[in-house]
């Protein structure tokens, strides 16, 4: 009886050890200035995340954020709110090397951002794509929509909505 108990204890230690000592996958979305695009796809990474227990973690920086301005843009707000999404609270972090350390893939808005991240952080190479790259294969940038009217907002929400869903499903397989 004591044998079969503590066989009992054995396995199921070794399985809540196992379990205990598997890391979510953790993903970094780098924009201009960690405001727009970059809060956004964080924000519904996140949603899709909580929506399906992905064993998953998004974090957002920028790659030349302005210390001046580090709220969410009023549209990104508007537009995530009416999905039920607070960036409120967000505020804008520049891109360091312990981003670049531990994240498992990081993923850009544009080619321009991921050679910025290369050039500061080469250690990158290998683990570095563009969101749609990565999402989808293709060679398609995500519209900055900064200081522009609402129409290019809602094209830019829809983008990034669409590659962040592929972007996720591909990382769970991985």
């Amino acid at each position: 009886m004591m044998k079969k108990f503590a066989l009992g204890l054995v396995v199921s230690l070794g399985l809540s050890v196992a379990a205990a000592a598997e890391e979510p996958m953790k993903i970094l979305f780098v924009d201009t200035g960690n405001t727009g695009r970059s809060v956004t796809a964080e924000a519904l990474a996140n949603d899709k995340i909580a929506k399906e227990h992905l064993a998953i973690r998004v974090i957002s920086r920028a790659v030349d954020m302005d210390p001046f301005d580090v709220h969410p843009e009023a549209n990104v707000v508007t537009l995530l709110k009416q999905r039920g999404l607070d960036v409120t609270s967000h505020v804008a972090a520049q891109i360091g090397p312990q981003d670049v350390k531990k994240a498992a893939i990081i993923l850009t808005m544009t080619a321009k951002h991921k050679a910025r991240v290369l050039e500061q952080f080469p250690a990158a190479e290998g683990h570095i794509f563009t969101l749609a790259e990565y999402a989808t294969g293709a060679d398609t940038e995500v519209a900055d929509a900064y200081g522009k009217p609402m129409d290019v907002y809602v094209a830019m929400v829809k983008q990034v909505d669409g590659y962040v869903g592929q972007a996720l499903t591909k990382s769970v397989k991985k």
